[in-house]
């Protein structure tokens, strides 16, 4: 196979005949005093370029493999095989594509060649390694050649890289095709999810300048429950408790935070708390609340098909969910005027609903609302809408990825009704930074903040009876 590639090798050593021959005429001419070899040093071979070239041959075999792969299988036929069935095949016919090659491989490189083969006619490539990694949450990739990752909060680079533009692109249309989406240059981005449940958005060139932009969101197969969070140092138990009450005793909660601080996970470990014997209905541009209830129904918004039409948003979702009688309301997150009809749906006998906002604090939460509100179109006096917010909702969850890559509920926010025209607020439970470790760890603690909940007679009268030391704040602050 490789035979061609010397080409080069052959064109080169013709150029350099002239030269040399030149250069022993007139080596022979000069004195014999100068014709005494010079001691030279012994060469070195440089591991990371033996590392490169051992890299780009093993691709071209992949490549050639892929093709006589596509050449040879009956695509027709995948869907009915079994996974060991099709393991061998690929197998059989990658050994015999390699013997025709001439190509040898030890038996680690020839069945890292083969689970790669697989991955590509079957998953998603490069890919799909990461997305069998369990410590990985997020894949990034920039173009063909960079691939990062997440891990526990820290962005990483792969070695993993796609063979060029073509090779992404191709993983792309498989991705979006599943799911009956397009992505080209006339539609150059895409939100899709994968099999797993997954979110992935691309984006492709023109707009893309330096080659595809992909990012996957995994799907976390483990629910992580309100116990499993505190036992990772997301909130304190206190917190936990404080928190069941309030999911129990049906309170309207907003769950904000920053892109990937944690706000879906802290809104599926909510929903633990409700009843099982409540209708809830969830919407979600992509599907990724995990409830375990047993009357759920799930709804996910849809954009608009090849000639524009067919749209469904979130705002439709929540208009026809108001006439399928549910008990509670969760809406993965609102970012646009569907925020009007869920805060209606909170105020006329929806409560206990919840939903997630982009937001930096909990005043920003606030604003964030109003400015919601303002972009939908509806004409409201401030003081108006103020007043629908501060009614329809009790309580905001502030999550926060910090600068460590931990992710922690940095703040519980009770809003309490209105002062004149400003909407009165009570911070509960904070998360107290105390200092930064050698290595780059956050010091801190959960405290309260001393004041007792607004809701206290409210979960009274629903059988809840916190005890006044949940709400002292930590010795020591």
């Amino acid at each position: 196979m490789f035979a061609r590639y010397k080409k080069s090798d052959t064109a080169g050593a013709q150029a350099v005949a002239p030269a040399a021959q030149k250069a022993a005429k007139s080596e022979a001419a000069a004195p014999a005093e100068r014709r005494k070899p010079a001691a030279r040093p012994a060469a070195q071979v440089n591991p990371a370029d033996k590392e490169r070239k051992r890299k780009e041959r093993i691709g071209e075999i992949k490549a050639e493999l892929h093709k006589r792969l596509l050449d040879n299988l009956n695509l027709a036929a995948l869907e009915r095989a079994s996974e060991a069935e099709l393991r061998t095949e690929i197998a059989a016919i990658s050994a015999e594509a390699l013997e025709d090659m001439s190509v040898v491989l030890n038996k680690d490189e020839r069945n890292s060649l083969f689970q790669d083969l697989f991955d590509e006619v079957t998953g998603l490539g490069p890919l799909e390694t990461l997305l069998k990694d369990e410590t990985v949450n997020d894949i990034l990739v920039n173009g063909p050649q960079q691939i990062f990752v997440e891990r526990a909060g820290k962005l990483s680079l792969t070695d993993i890289t796609f063979k060029d533009e073509r090779h992404l692109l191709r993983i792309i249309d498989k991705i979006v095709s599943a799911v009956g989406r397009r992505v080209d240059e006339s539609n150059p981005y895409v939100d899709a999810r994968l099999a797993d449940g997954s979110r992935f958005n691309a984006m492709v060139p023109p707009i893309a300048v330096d080659g595809s932009l992909v990012s996957i969101r995994k799907f976390k197969k483990d629910k992580l429950g309100i116990q499993d969070l505190v036992g990772f140092g997301a909130f304190s138990p206190e917190m936990a408790t404080f928190l069941e009450a309030a999911v129990a005793c049906r309170l309207n909660i907003i769950v904000s935070g920053g892109t990937g601080s944690g706000k879906t996970t802290t809104l599926n470990a909510l929903s633990s708390f409700i009843d099982n014997d409540e209708r809830i209905l969830t919407i979600e541009d992509t599907a990724e609340l995990q409830l375990q209830q047993t009357h759920v129904g799930r709804m996910e918004s849809r954009p608009p098909n090849v000639e524009g039409k067919g749209a469904v948003s979130p705002r439709d979702c929540l208009k026809n969910a108001l006439r399928m009688r549910p008990d509670r309301i969760i809406v993965g997150e609102t970012r646009g005027e569907e925020v009007i009809d869920m805060l209606q749906a909170m105020n006329t006998g929806h409560d206990g609903s919840m939903t997630t906002i982009h937001a930096n604090s909990a005043r920003d939460g606030i604003s964030r609302l109003e400015n919601m509100i303002a972009m939908s179109g509806i004409e409201m006096p401030l003081k108006a809408v103020r007043s629908q917010i501060a009614s329809a909702v009790h309580l905001l969850v502030q999550a926060s990825r910090l600068q460590d890559g931990s992710r922690r509920m940095v703040s519980i926010t009770e809003l309490t009704g209105m002062e004149g025209e400003v909407i009165s607020m009570q911070e509960v439970f904070r998360y107290q930074r105390m200092g930064l470790q050698p290595d780059g760890t956050i010091i801190g603690q959960f405290t309260a903040t001393g004041v007792r909940s607004h809701y206290s007679e409210r979960f009274r009268q629903w059988g809840y009876n916190l005890p006044p030391e949940l709400f002292e704040p930590s010795v020591g602050l």
